[in-house]
């Protein structure tokens, strides 16, 4: 490596060695440095995995950690090197050793689109996952789980080549993204964790950390952020009530370790409540689209109308041979239903769903597709768009935070005093109209020449027609809708700027007109804005 380092830099040949150390370095699975509080034992904080970065970053990470160790809150989102994000296989010395032989060389390499791990895969996999491979499955890894992008052709192997541009998954994924807005598609999403949350003080816990009522009827459904003391998200999830005194958690599989840990520490306070995770209990489907409905009554009995079956509702169906926990909601932007599936029944169920949609052409769907149908519809994506250091307000989810319930919750006294403020940071929809390239994230946002923010998450808008994403835009004054109309707007993509459309309000059926089944023609649900500058 001397030699190649004095080919890089001549000048090196000259300077002599005075001293030449070679020793040990800690590698993460995922070259990404452990920091903050141990999920499960209080008080013990870490700082490790530095992978071969530790003396250039001992500066910042001990400010970090130091901040983080006093006030109990990162002074900003370090969600990318929190240790609450390792899963307890991680520490599995065989897999270690497998996936630090190809993290070492990773630490230096371009890190394409769609890129995962070749080593220690197959860790955790759908009971579906040869179904899905034989169905032209491309996976990648999220948290150890085997995850399908997006399908290719049956029966080919897909690949993922080392390319900024439209690689063979746009065209795959767009094709995903179209049957889902004008048929049915079927995403596996087994990777959610499923929390329950049990006992006779199980309301009053939920009903402390959560900004939205979780004090509904049972079969009732609650999309909530949980916040810290200073307003922030440090994660939203999906609340069922099953019964009186149990509710159903469902979060992201990333979001599993911190989530748990979040409930229990606050559990140890709350009275008689217990916190069980049930996620190797279920399967998840996800059956998405204009022709759900359709679809779903062709395989079971249950009466999936609007007056039986409303949004946000959640009850127990027959479904092939077995049982399933319906939920109807979507991530999409259109009618469909999440079937919670016991473990064990899931073949059956995916293979009885799979024939009954033959005719309809149900297409297999994966998480790209799913990705830019939500940027399309507006949804938020913990992690990406929102994190501890974003609040709802900021967020746009102030809908989220119920004011007038009648219990307190964390991080009330934060959003009190930003209450009917226009917020000076503020999430804001953008689109790029034209021949772009693509985007992915982190571009830097401009307004009259002036860099205001950089985007969150991004991707291609098929329906839409062009390039979308989502950033915190800065003002001085607030970011309101006055100041987005009266700017202008650039993204920087590559370096070069293109024309921008910023808005407050998805680009996609801002009504949620099809969540609610209501059919209107696809193009008259693109915003108008957006239109007018295609």
């Amino acid at each position: 490596y001397l030699t190649r380092a004095i080919e890089r830099m001549p000048v090196l040949a000259d300077v002599g060695l005075q001293l030449n150390f070679n020793g040990p370095e800690s590698f993460t699975p995922d070259n990404r440095f452990l920091l903050g509080p141990a999920p499960d034992i209080a008080g013990l904080y870490v700082a490790a995995g530095f992978n071969s970065c530790g003396i250039e970053s001992s500066g910042g990470a001990g400010k970090v950690m130091a901040e983080w160790m006093s006030t109990g809150i990162p002074a900003s989102d370090y969600w990318e090197m929190d240790v609450r994000r390792a899963m307890p296989f991680q520490r599995n010395r065989r897999y270690l050793y497998d996936r630090t032989t190809e993290a070492v060389g990773n630490l230096w390499n371009l890190h394409w689109p769609h890129k995962s791990p070749k080593t220690a895969r197959n860790v955790r996999v759908s009971p579906l996952h040869d179904r899905l491979a034989r169905a032209g499955a491309n996976f990648g890894e999220v948290a150890g789980w085997e995850r399908v992008q997006w399908f290719g052709e049956p029966g080919v192997q897909p690949a993922t080549h080392a390319t900024f541009g439209k690689d063979d998954w746009f065209r795959q994924s767009g094709a995903e993204h179209a049957a889902t807005r004008s048929g049915v598609a079927l995403f596996d999403q087994t990777s959610f964790a499923h929390l329950l949350v049990q006992g006779r003080d199980a309301l009053a816990l939920l009903q402390r950390l959560s900004t939205n009522d979780v004090d509904v009827p049972i079969g009732r459904i609650v999309y909530t952020p949980w916040l810290n003391e200073r307003g922030g998200m440090e994660s939203d999830v999906t609340v069922c009530r099953t019964d009186e005194e149990e509710f159903l958690v469902v979060t992201a599989a990333v979001q599993r370790i911190r989530d748990v840990a979040w409930l229990r520490n606050h559990a140890k306070r709350a009275g008689q409540v217990t916190i069980a995770d049930v996620s190797s209990g279920y399967v998840t489907l996800s059956v998405m689209g204009p022709r759900s409905r359709e679809l779903l009554s062709r395989v079971s009995p249950a009466d999936f109308s609007d007056a039986a079956f409303p949004f946000a509702t959640a009850r127990e169906i027959e479904i092939g041979y077995g049982l399933a926990l319906a939920f109807r909601m979507t991530f999409v932007g259109e009618l469909g239903w999440e079937l919670h599936i016991p473990t064990e029944q899931a073949l059956g169920i995916y293979d009885a769903i799979v024939a009954a949609g033959y005719d309809l052409k149900l297409h297999h769907a994966g998480y790209v597709a799913l990705n830019t149908l939500r940027l399309e519809a507006g949804y938020r994506d913990w992690g990406s768009d929102v994190s501890d250091e974003d609040t709802p307000l900021e967020s746009g989810l102030g809908f989220t935070v119920v004011w007038d319930k009648k219990s307190e919750f964390i991080g009330r006294t934060a959003l009190e005093a930003e209450r009917g403020k226009t917020p000076r940071r503020r999430l804001v929809q953008l689109a790029v109209p034209g021949d772009a390239p693509l985007m992915f994230g982190s571009e830097p946002v401009w307004r009259d020449g002036v860099l205001v923010g950089y985007l969150r998450s991004a991707g291609f808008g098929h329906t839409v027609g062009c390039g979308i994403g989502m950033g915190y835009l800065h003002a001085d004054l607030g970011v309101s809708a006055q100041w987005l109309k009266d700017g202008r707007f650039e993204v920087e993509i590559a370096g070069q700027r293109h024309a921008a459309i910023a808005s407050l309000r998805p680009f996609y059926d801002a009504a949620r007109t099809r969540v609610k089944g209501e059919w209107l023609e696809l193009e008259s649900l693109v915003s108008a804005e957006l239109c007018a500058a295609r």
